[in-house]
């Protein structure tokens, strides 16, 4: 039988273990943390997940979805904070019905972890960081000295991937890689519940959009929300301006008022969560020899602001099972196939994620901004099928990242063709007026 290795117990990790073992393959999965089912989640690092249609489409393939959506909690769109002014609801869909599901990133992993054990012919690893690989044997080393050897080797280990730096290591020039980091960090705070009840709506993703900078909070089955702050890593109004709680609180006080009362641990959040970075990772290739490869994060790591990193990572599952099918489980043949399956659009959501920060963090409170969205939910009632907006494309179905890109530049070139001609014509009517 085929031995696998799968390196790094994430999300995408377990769930890749879970695909594998259900083919018949035996698969050992190798972490380099201990088992955070036993440890719980480190502090300050979750970065609450929105998981959309095409997330639940991987887990409802091995019938994994009713489980972890039954901790979700469905957000049918952004409330939006504004400085001195009222909130506002955005539904992501005309319908308004539809929504992405807010979900912590340790549950799902637990919940991952969990099937993945319960998976005939899977083995975990925790504690075994990679130091070594050579990738024409399959030989993998750990840092406390011990070896493994696997047919084919499978790095899931996250945008800091070992396996990456190994595999670049052994190509030399033959291995490109582009990590490319924002001049903005991220800072998780906690919302507790307010006498056993939300403090905010929890059927919604809160934005408080500040230009250069922005918060956001999604809700928790315990009735707390996770804030994540989104802000310049130095400057004015940065995490490296704020040294002190006198100036955390101040700040607050001027940009975030109506948090100030329902963070009561504001500043001790604030002073011993730590600072998370953000940045998009490219390389290429991402396999080598047939027998090792690249897969999720490791692969094509994304800042978080369309919430598609982990949907992303779950697709990169699904489209290996794919080319397994498809060649009949010869390994040589489908893992240049996933590459070429899924570059081009790792890249197009890539670029989306970027936009979407500027959108989230500029846009939202903008009344045209607004205007704009009320004109899109328009067309999509007027033109039902034909016309649909990004955010739908990309959230609520399994539309290929790049087709989504391109289909909306078509969209938007149309509308732009159309509105073009009603102003040629409105300037006609006129014309003819004025000359009569």
């Amino acid at each position: 039988m085929t031995q696998i290795a799968v390196v790094g117990a994430g999300l995408c990790g377990s769930l890749l273990a879970c695909y594998l073992g259900r083919r018949g393959y035996t698969v050992d999965l190798y972490e380099r943390r201990p088992d955070p089912r036993v440890t719980g989640a480190e502090r300050g690092r979750s970065i609450n997940l929105a998981l959309s249609e095409r997330g639940i489409d991987a887990l409802r393939r091995i019938g994994l979805d009713d489980q972890v959506l039954a901790d979700a909690l469905p957000m049918r769109g952004r409330m939006v904070h504004p400085l001195g002014g009222e909130t506002n609801f955005q539904p992501y869909s005309i319908s308004g019905d539809r929504a992405i599901n807010s979900i912590g990133r340790g549950a799902l992993n637990d919940a991952l972890l969990d099937a993945a054990s319960a998976t005939a012919g899977v083995t975990l690893h925790f504690d075994h960081p990679l130091t070594a690989l050579d990738p024409e044997t399959g030989t993998l080393g750990f840092a406390d000295g011990s070896q493994a050897k696997a047919d084919i080797v499978l790095g899931a280990d996250g945008a800091g991937s070992a396996t990456r730096g190994l595999l670049m290591a052994y190509a030399g020039d033959g291995f490109t890689e582009t990590v490319s980091f924002l001049d903005y960090g991220y800072k998780e705070l906690t919302i507790p519940a307010r006498d056993g009840e939300y403090a905010l709506d929890p059927g919604a993703l809160h934005i408080w959009p500040r230009g250069t900078s922005m918060m956001i909070a999604l809700p928790n089955p315990d009735r707390s929300f996770t804030g994540t702050l989104f802000w310049p890593n130095d400057g004015a109004g940065s995490f490296a301006s704020l040294g002190s709680p006198a100036a955390v609180e101040r700040h607050f006080r001027s940009q975030y008022p109506d948090l100030l009362e329902l963070i009561p641990d504001l500043v001790d959040d604030y002073r011993h969560n730590p600072v998370g970075v953000l940045g998009t990772v490219k390389c290429a290739p991402w396999q080598m020899l047939g027998r090792v490869a690249l897969i999720g994060d490791a692969a094509h790591a994304i800042v978080p602001f369309y919430g598609q990193g982990a949907n992303a990572s779950f697709e990169d599952v699904v489209e290996l099972d794919r080319c397994l099918d498809a060649t009949g489980d010869d390994w040589a043949a489908a893992l240049p196939r996933y590459e070429r399956g899924r570059r081009e659009n790792s890249e197009a959501i890539a670029e989306m994620a970027l936009a979407n920060f500027v959108e989230m963090r500029d846009k939202v409170a903008d009344p045209f901004f607004k205007l704009g969205k009320n004109v899109e939910h328009a067309l999509e009632r007027w033109l039902p099928g034909r016309y649909v907006s990004r955010y739908e494309l990309v959230s609520f179905s399994t539309t290929p990242y790049a087709e989504v890109r391109r289909r909306v530049r078509r969209q938007h070139q149309a509308v732009g063709a159309v509105a073009g001609a009603l102003v040629a014509l409105a300037a006609a009517a006129l014309i003819r007026r004025v000359v009569r």
